[in-house]
């Protein structure tokens, strides 16, 4: 049975900092801003928490879903789709807060990954251009934001749990169990904005938890989009430089870039969407993907049809991010554009051994989530999961 809590909840906690340096690795510069002494964390709680047991497979379901369906799900409308042609929109909810995040279905299909080799700007790490294949999932519709990392990020859940008196359910209880970041050593938003703004500076790995931890907190398993699943996405059936055609004095239309961002972040979803429905794809905050960055990559795909390509990661670094951000000129948000990750942007780090958790240098990137339609096995999950060289 349903039930309505209002609480209040208020955690002071002093911290002193010195003057920070940002260093922006795209432009070579050194910025400087002065951080906040204290973060102050006050929240009003209404929650509506539900769980609910799975809905039974029907015979038109996909079987690899039915088989590794949760033994409970949290209950949202239009979550459920026996197939492709039965996808639709739906809002997810983080239990015991107000925070949700929109999820758009993303049909399967076939595309052209990479760039041409006469597209303004490209790169060798673009080509050769390959035919890949990609099966139906859900996507993120902006970037994950602080409201709903920091649910993560500081246990905020736990704590208006706690507070509300309510007893953790089964999802609470997994939740609970996923490995949570250290508390950073410096405000993480580097006083660019919060509330509805995208969380930035996490490493791979902690996009990779955050996504175990929101897939064991609703029941549904939500993973980081491979590199070809988030080219796929974000030209959107087009074969441009960017998913709204070639002139780049369109992009102030659809992107925040270095030109039009002031030297920050801005809220999600303030520019037009892709024709698929998606905010930022262009910009804003560069994405994380599952991917080891290969600038070769491609090379073993030419004149083949691929299906679900993925570079399986075996070292730390380079990672892939996608989509440019408000800190790169406009070339380096084109559909086909490629970047790793760097131990640079680790570089304002001060502790030893450095985080795990964070890339306080990298305040461009970010993340999306996805989820496929078909769920995988717990065998084939492994591939999308936090690895070894990571932990």
């Amino acid at each position: 049975m349903p039930c309505v809590v209002n609480a209040s909840f208020k955690e002071t906690e002093l911290r002193c900092e010195l003057p920070r340096f940002t260093w922006s690795p795209a432009k070579n510069v050194l910025r400087h801003s002065i951080g906040l002494g204290a973060l102050l964390v006050a929240c009003t709680v209404s929650f509506n928490a539900v769980a609910t047991a799975a809905p039974p497979a029907t015979a038109e379901a996909p079987k690899a879903a039915a088989a590794t369906a949760p033994a409970a799900v949290l209950d949202v409308p239009n979550s459920v789709a026996a197939d492709e042609a039965g996808m639709k929109p739906y809002t997810d909810r983080i239990t015991d807060s107000k925070v949700a995040f929109e999820m758009i279905p993303i049909r399967g299909g076939k595309f052209t990954m990479g760039s041409p080799d006469g597209e303004d700007g490209r790169k060798d790490d673009e080509g050769p251009q390959h035919e890949v294949t990609i099966q139906p999932f859900w996507m993120g519709k902006c970037e994950v934001t602080w409201d709903e990392y920091e649910m993560f990020m500081f246990s905020l859940d736990v704590q208006r749990r706690d507070v509300a008196g309510r007893k953790p359910d089964v999802l609470d209880k997994l939740a609970d169990a996923v490995t949570r970041p250290t508390k950073p050593y410096t405000d993480m938003t580097f006083d660019m904005g919060k509330e509805g703004y995208p969380a930035i500076c996490m490493t791979q790995l902690a996009a990779k938890k955050y996504c175990e931890w929101i897939s064991a907190k609703t029941g549904r398993y939500y993973r980081l989009p491979t590199e070809a699943e988030w080219e796929y996405a974000c030209r959107a059936g087009t074969k441009t430089a960017y998913s709204f055609g070639d002139d780049k004095e369109k992009l102030n239309d659809h992107a925040w870039h270095f030109d039009n961002s002031e030297d920050k972040y801005h809220q999600v979803g303030k520019k037009k969407p892709n024709p698929w429905g998606l905010h930022d794809m262009h910009g804003n905050v560069a994405e994380w993907c599952v991917d080891q960055y290969k600038p070769d990559f491609y090379a073993q795909f030419a004149g083949k049809v691929t299906a679900e390509p993925l570079a399986v990661p075996t070292k730390l670094e380079p990672r892939v991010v996608r989509g440019g951000s408000w800190d790169d000129d406009p070339d380096q948000l084109r559909s086909a554009t490629r970047r790793g990750s760097s131990k640079e942007w680790k570089r304002q780090d001060p502790q030893i051994p450095q985080s795990i958790w964070y890339y306080t240098d990298a305040q461009f990137a970010g993340f999306r989530v996805i989820r496929p339609l078909v769920e995988p096995s717990a065998e084939e999950k492994v591939k999308y999961a936090p690895d070894a060289v990571q932990q």
